[in-house]
């Protein structure tokens, strides 16, 4: 499992991130893959983001992105980790104090 870290200090280049990373992942065109986004909230404040892209066959790979740990983890389709990313800049969530 890689785990590198990088700066992403917008919510675009987190998804960014994220869209080319599970494209790779399955060999999918991210310009023919749309890159699906659910908030995540912990005590009715925004925490993180859980991402995914569908391919063909029922391929669905995922990653979440837990802004209070600075870190974004990817899933395959099996459900399986293969790989984290950590952030040494991060944005603030859309929603929160700052944002």
């Amino acid at each position: 499992m890689s785990q590198a870290v990088v700066a992403c200090p917008a919510v675009e280049d987190v998804a960014g991130l994220v869209h080319r990373t599970l494209c790779g992942r399955d060999g999918l065109d991210p310009a023919q893959t749309p890159l699906f986004r659910t908030p995540l909230r912990k005590a009715g404040r925004a925490c993180g983001v859980v991402f995914h892209v569908e391919g063909p066959r029922q391929l669905r790979t995922s990653a979440v992105w837990a802004a209070d740990a600075d870190r974004v983890i990817f899933y395959d389709s099996a459900g399986a980790r293969f790989g984290e990313v950590r952030l040494s800049e991060s944005p603030t969530l859309p929603g929160e104090p700052g944002a």
